[in-house]
């Protein structure tokens, strides 16, 4: 069984990830006595008091059950309680699988512990049903909006499933909870999402932190996902390290050990968001557009090179237009995008004055020689959106977005690159026109 907390010094201390950070095993490490990890999507955190288990999350829908039977090889104890994090669905969606452990062993239970916005987050869940589904296929998938339905999407499929178990107790800054005679003191974080929990436990001089460190730039511009806050995240980062924790437990990625390690990591977090907020907001007090802040506001490369810091979930440029919409709206600065023509209509005019369609996909081709991928997409957006249903152009698309998407480190960007492959895709491999009505822009 591999050491996970030997495994994260020798990486955070060396700077190098010879070996993956985000491990998803299905497999249980004890990190210390009484403290348990079972390695999924998400983790599920576990400490043992004198009246049972305190779990923290649960895995999503598809790996509840795993995460059980792994929890199960190292405590048949009953579940006492079990703390959300936050309320996606990877780290609550399993909870169903949780309770039908229980009552198949005759426990009372679990009592279900998380902030009050979990129970409004999933409420617009049920509401954003379709749509939730659709962002999840392509962030993860790469699945088109057209083809959610032929996959049996829909309003007639539960992105949050009917037994994802609600908040039992919830809490609103605060909350100090003592389960046998270890003490939880619960505490709300405004990140990655406005119902985040992180958790203080003094007798192992543990923290649980769910999301706000999960061994990649934080995910905090994800451009399919509502509102995140930057610059609470890095007061919850700075907050956790100085609580003077030995074991700091996220619910991605590989646990940490030692107080100076700790507080390094999670104040390297702080320090990047809390530069990149400075510098979009200078330079929107400045008057620039949001075109010219997002090409201006940087993260140092070194920065990015940190074992811990990689753009490979989310990315800083998505950060910088998720502090623009936070601090300046959803308007860019641009007078013609206030109120702007059709996209197809656009992508006609320009295909005109370029001498049609075919000219626009021949430059494109040649800006992807010359390494222009922002422009050349550009264009073959436009080439598609003149002639829908032309099989050549589709396949100049498909071509251009995986070369695209191959060249991208985030997985947030890969999988709508990939998505953007599949719609042609659809063109392609049909007769190219009954497809392409199917293709939604």
């Amino acid at each position: 069984m591999t050491d996970l907390v030997a495994l994260s010094s020798r990486i955070i201390d060396s700077g190098h990830a010879d070996e993956p950070v985000n491990r998803i095993t299905n497999e249980l490490s004890e990190l210390a006595d009484g403290v348990s990890l079972v390695e999924s999507f998400s983790h599920a955190a576990s400490v043992s008091t004198a009246a049972g288990l305190v779990v923290f999350d649960t895995s999503g829908t598809r790996t509840g059950g795993r995460v059980v039977d792994a929890l199960r090889t190292w405590s048949t104890d009953p579940i006492h309680s079990i703390v959300y994090t936050h309320g996606h669905l990877d780290h609550v969606g399993g909870s169903a699988a949780f309770i039908a452990d229980g009552a198949a062993r005759g426990h009372q239970r679990p009592t279900f512990l998380g902030h009050e916005a979990v129970t409004a987050r999933f409420e617009r869940y049920r509401q954003t049903n379709g749509y939730n589904q659709v962002i999840n296929a392509r962030q993860f998938g790469g699945v088109p909006k057209s083809v959610v339905g032929e996959m049996g999407l829909g309003a007639e499929r539960q992105f949050l499933p009917d037994d994802t178990a609600e908040l039992d107790q919830s809490y609103r800054d605060h909350l100090s909870v003592t389960v046998g005679d270890t003490e939880f003191q619960l505490c709300h974080a405004r990140g990655e999402t406005d119902d985040h929990t992180w958790t203080w436990i003094p007798d192992h001089k543990m923290i649980a932190s769910g999301d706000l460190m999960i061994w990649n730039f934080p995910n905090c511009g994800n451009p399919q996902k509502v509102q995140r806050f930057p610059l609470e995240w890095a007061e919850a980062l700075r907050a956790m390290a100085g609580q003077g924790a030995e074991l700091f437990v996220p619910a991605h990625g590989l646990p940490i050990g030692g107080n100076a390690r700790i507080a390094t990591v999670l104040n390297t977090i702080a320090g990047s968001l809390e530069s990149l907020v400075a510098l979009v907001l200078d330079a929107m007090n400045t008057g620039a557009s949001l075109d010219e802040v997002v090409h201006g506001c940087k993260v140092p490369e070194a920065t990015l090179e940190l074992p811990f810091m990689r753009p490979f979930y989310d990315e800083p440029e998505f950060v910088v237009h998720n502090i623009w919409r936070l601090y300046g709206g959803w308007w860019d600065g641009d007078a013609a995008s206030l109120k702007p023509a059709p996209n197809d209509s656009v992508a006609a005019e320009v295909a005109a004055l370029a001498g049609g369609a075919t000219q626009l996909v021949e430059r494109a081709q040649q800006l992807v020689d010359d390494g222009d991928f922002r422009l050349a997409c550009q264009l073959i957006e436009w080439a598609g959106r003149a002639e829908p249903t032309s099989v050549a152009i589709h396949q100049a698309r498909a071509q251009i977005y995986e070369a695209r998407r191959k060249g991208e480190t985030s997985l947030m960007a890969k999988g709508i690159y990939a998505s953007a492959v599949a719609e042609s895709k659809l063109v392609t491999d049909g007769d190219g026109t009954q497809s392409a009505q199917s293709v939604t822009w």
